[in-house]
């Protein structure tokens, strides 16, 4: 692949933390808008330059950063625009709900011991009163009086854990007009429960949600199993994939008649991994939840796992211990050496994976995979059809710190394939500079970066967002 280098062109600054950029058509209007929702719950539009507030849900949020010196993965994290939304505008939020705060599964840092098989088989019990926070899906209207409105909630979800609980996590799929929900485990650490495997079990997901069938339920119970849900919810879902850690979204990428997935999921210790697949059997909940009422196996040929817990992009999940004899080793032992086995032959290998570590010339040492978008355009020619993606911050890299973006070529036969990194010579100042999110516009031809000052939700206002040009 050649060396690619873009410009960073500031769009608007002194946001609070970016996570989600997107852009529709306003009903009535005749050019796109670009959306950007802020994890404590705003969400800007910007039209011919001009920024204004489209919503503002900052009192539906639960307070952020309070319980963890300022860093959160909760908030608002998902917004999705329905693809008629010129004409109904329908939204879709996914959020933490504020007054919702629980005591947490187990408070204590896990890490799971090879050699103490109790450490392997943890179960989430008590879980209506042991639990971290509740996140609710809802489909909201932009009135007519241009004044945005919720009509019903579609899921709510509890969730033993403060993390993981996915980023950019809604779309809507242009193959079957569904919302996409991409939820992550659960969080602590290595997946304590198993949630991910578990065919039940809501967290570690990716799930459609057919918004056209209306279930008549506007409160749905608080779940975190499939069973628990009510029959009509049930009969609106389908799941696509299991086995995801955490996982920045799903991206979608038209070539000849197929449209290829790219789902990035977030590494443990090792690696992060960028996986692709054209055609996957969804498994409808109903299906799921017959097959466990009966004890019965569902066939699940075709259906996409990506192996986690057992293993972390294409390396089997691995607990990295300090080297006693040697400082500058560290000693690497398989943390779930069953599940690994178990899930060898079922698994989806990545399509390419970049690593902690990597010394290599032209690669770089990640912390967290923040974004992943199929990129259509031909401004930037190096990046015509390619994968474009970015990571949190270079892990190599000294203070102030900076993220990296990286491309992959796309091709609809998903083969393992080689990563190169895109150079940019922005000046960020003294100031560091994460990579939070990345996106797009509605035909892939643009491509939009969101950059935070601190890796604290509650360092307020250190957001820009930037358009990648030429």
């Amino acid at each position: 692949m050649n060396k690619v280098k873009v410009g960073l062109r500031p769009i608007v600054n002194k946001l609070n933390m970016p996570i989600v950029i997107k852009t529709t058509i306003l009903p009535g209007d005749s050019i796109e808008s670009l959306f950007i929702a802020t994890q404590v719950g705003e969400i800007f539009c910007i039209r011919n330059g001009a920024i204004g507030t489209f919503l503002d849900i900052r009192q539906r949020i639960l307070k952020l950063g309070a319980s963890s010196g300022g860093y959160d993965e909760r908030g608002l994290i998902g917004l999705a625009f329905h693809p008629g939304f010129y004409y109904n505008g329908l939204f879709y939020l996914h959020y933490s709900v504020a007054g919702t705060q629980g005591p947490v599964a187990f408070s204590e840092s896990f890490k799971p011991n090879p050699c103490d098989t109790g450490t392997l088989n943890l179960k989430w019990t008590d879980r209506d009163t042991r639990y971290d926070h509740i996140d609710t899906v809802e489909e909201w209207m932009l009135q007519a009086n241009g004044q945005p409105h919720k009509r019903r909630t579609l899921l709510n979800i509890r969730r033993p854990f403060l993390n993981h609980n996915g980023i950019n996590s809604l779309n809507f799929s242009p193959e079957t007009g569904k919302l996409v929900l991409t939820t992550g485990d659960g969080g602590s650490a290595f997946d304590p429960f198993n949630l991910s495997q578990n065919d039940m079990e809501i967290a570690g997901k990716i799930i459609e949600i057919d918004v056209r069938m209306n279930t008549s339920i506007d409160n749905p119970p608080v779940v975190t199993r499939f069973n628990e849900l009510p029959a009509p919810i049930q009969e609106t879902l389908t799941v696509i994939a299991k086995g995801v850690r955490n996982i920045p979204g799903i991206s979608y990428q038209r070539i000849n008649h197929a449209y290829i997935k790219y789902v990035g999921i977030v590494g443990q210790d090792l690696v992060e991994s960028i996986f692709s697949f054209v055609h996957p059997k969804p498994m409808p909940v109903t299906r799921l939840v017959q097959s466990s009422m009966t004890g019965s196996e569902p066939s699940l040929e075709g259906f996409i796992n990506f192996g986690w817990r057992g293993w972390e992009g294409a390396l089997p999940t691995s607990i990295i211990r300090g080297c006693p004899t040697d400082s500058t080793l560290s000693d690497k032992t398989i943390a779930y050496y069953a599940d690994a086995v178990k899930t060898t032959a079922l698994r989806l290998q990545p399509m390419t994976s970049y690593f902690h570590e990597d010394s290599r010339p032209g690669k770089f040492g990640g912390t967290a995979l923040t974004g992943v978008q199929a990129y259509m355009g031909t401004e930037i020619p190096g990046l015509t059809g390619s994968v474009v993606f970015t990571d949190l911050a270079r892990s190599e890299s000294k203070p102030p710190v900076r993220g990296v973006l990286a491309y992959t070529k796309g091709n609809a036969d998903c083969r393992t394939r080689d990563y190169h990194v895109i150079e940019t010579d922005y000046d960020f100042g003294n100031q560091s500079a994460y990579f939070v999110s990345l996106g797009t516009n509605l035909n892939q031809t643009r491509l939009y970066l969101g950059v935070y000052g601190s890796m604290k939700v509650a360092d307020y206002q250190q957001g820009t967002v930037y358009e990648m040009v030429p």
